[in-house]
């Protein structure tokens, strides 16, 4: 895997979600829409973070990290701060991404996803992180979409 090709389709995702929290605003972006179960903007780019931290800080580079990630779900606060912790947590995935072993094998403790007998290794996390990078970013589109059109 070339870390280049990884971290330019990070940045995109998570560009884009930084940019729509500070597009909608602090009132906005922690409004939830009006659908069962469903996270705010603001939520979203915090699991987000808390998941970097984890699969690529933790499984990648080694850092042990502390997470709540049920915290993550009820996040909230101003969009600037969390638009510097985006531009701080991108720092870090280039530190992270620079460690990787390739064909390094893992054994985290959460694997739900990953078949029993699929080996996993730092790859297997760092596509893991692109994965949801992308579809939280898309995500947060729609939802984005779902607050604008309640707020007119």
């Amino acid at each position: 895997m070339r870390t280049d090709d990884f971290l330019l389709v990070a940045d995109r995702a998570l560009d884009g979600m930084a940019r729509i929290v500070a597009d909608l605003g602090d009132d906005l972006a922690n409004r939830p829409p009006d659908l069962p179960g469903a996270n705010s903007p603001y939520q979203l780019l915090t699991h987000c973070l808390g998941m970097l931290e984890y699969w690529a800080g933790e499984l990648v580079a080694g850092r042990r990290i502390e997470r709540d990630r049920d915290a993550e779900f009820t996040a909230s606060g101003p969009a600037a701060p969390l638009a510097e912790r985006t531009a701080s947590a991108k720092a870090q995935l280039r530190k992270d991404v620079a460690a990787l072993r390739p064909g390094a094998r893992l054994n985290p403790s959460h694997r739900s996803w990953i078949p029993p007998e699929h080996q996993m290794t730092q790859e297997t996390a760092l596509l893991h992180a692109i994965e949801e990078l992308c579809q939280h970013h898309g995500h947060m589109e729609i939802t984005r979409d779902l607050l604008l059109a309640a707020a007119q």
